[in-house]
């Protein structure tokens, strides 16, 4: 019983932390690197890329960030759910 409720805060906690919110969608700014982005959010859940424009985003189907880069420069970013 205690390895259960141990696991379930640990959930909580981690849900609790997510990155993806709405201050720090607030954060990204045009221009911003790749790189600051991904500091800030964490690893992107999927990225494509097609004629040097790379679309990443972050989060599931009903809560998400979503940047477009050129030359790994924010150019377009949305959310929803947040």
């Amino acid at each position: 019983m205690k390895h259960l409720l141990l696991a379930l805060s640990t959930i909580v906690l981690l849900v609790g932390c997510s990155k993806i919110n709405s201050e720090n969608y607030e954060t990204i700014e045009i221009g911003m690197d790749y790189s600051d982005i991904e500091t800030l959010l964490g690893s992107p859940t999927e990225c494509d890329e097609l004629l040097g424009i790379k679309q990443c985003q972050w989060g599931d189907d009903n809560k998400y960030i979503d940047v477009k880069f050129v030359a790994d420069k924010t150019t377009i970013f949305s959310k929803k759910g947040l």
